[in-house]
């Protein structure tokens, strides 16, 4: 069955369907969705006019989040930073990423900050690299960075790849008030009042999800069907709407 863009479902109960990036034009977007996931502030956060913009061309009640700068998460070895267009100098790759106590690693908060008023967004994510492996060094650095920026009344959600034990992830997202980012069907949310679900494909990114995934992923959905849930795989787009549509 194939969906069509064009009747706009919108959030029930505080459900937020979309995808990972907009997969089609954004006036198309938005007659479809209620919500997308903003990868560009990750990579290199765009001009300030232009998240304003985005934010002017989209319906009132529409939701943007974003993801944090990786300053902030990943280390300046990451292939992501060939899409990083400020210069860092020796001294500031040493300072980056991994939630490191250092200035760079704290203005690149308030950049992201800055990214989310101009969209008005109220969620961000931090997901991180799976060479942010568990170790007490690593969870310092993650407990003291959530302890000391301030959060501007923002939802903070944590998405942590690699083999984290879940009893740590519980208590760290408990303490440090996080809600835990995961694919569903690769792992569980250790906050399922507040799921935000991401889905990478089950086979990689070239993957288009079966009904009867669907209805396996519906069915993890707390009962009073509320957080988000964003397709991030080649067939986003039309696995978000036939979710949306199983849902509605």
């Amino acid at each position: 069955m194939k969906f069509a863009l064009g009747t706009r479902n919108k959030a029930k109960r505080g459900l937020k369907i979309g995808t990972c990036g907009f997969g089609v034009s954004k006036q198309s977007y938005a007659s479809s969705f209620s919500c997308v996931e903003v990868q560009q502030t990750f990579y290199q956060p765009p001009q300030l006019s232009t998240l304003e913009r985005w934010r002017s061309e989209m319906p009132a009640d529409f939701e943007f989040t974003l993801k944090a700068w990786q300053l902030i998460t990943h280390e300046a070895r990451s292939p992501t930073y060939r899409r990083l267009k400020k210069l860092l100098s020796a001294r500031e790759k040493l300072a980056v990423g991994a939630f490191r106590a250092s200035p760079i690693v704290y203005e690149a908060w308030e950049v992201t900050v800055a990214c989310a008023r101009a969209l008005r967004a109220k969620t961000i994510l931090f997901q991180c690299p799976a060479s942010f492996t568990q170790n007490k060094k690593n969870a310092a650095r993650l407990e003291n960075f959530f302890s000391v920026i301030d959060r501007h009344g923002l939802n903070l959600c944590w998405e942590p790849r690699g083999d984290w034990d879940p009893d740590l992830v519980r208590s760290l997202c408990a303490n440090l008030a996080l809600r835990h980012v995961v694919d569903p069907f690769v792992s569980k949310t250790v906050t399922p009042d507040k799921p935000y679900f991401r889905l990478h494909g089950r086979a990689g990114w070239r993957y288009k999800y079966e009904t009867s995934e669907l209805v396996e992923l519906a069915a993890m959905l707390p009962r009073n069907k509320s957080g988000y849930v964003f397709f991030n795989n080649s067939a986003m787009t039309e696995d978000a709407l036939r979710f949306s549509e199983l849902i509605g």
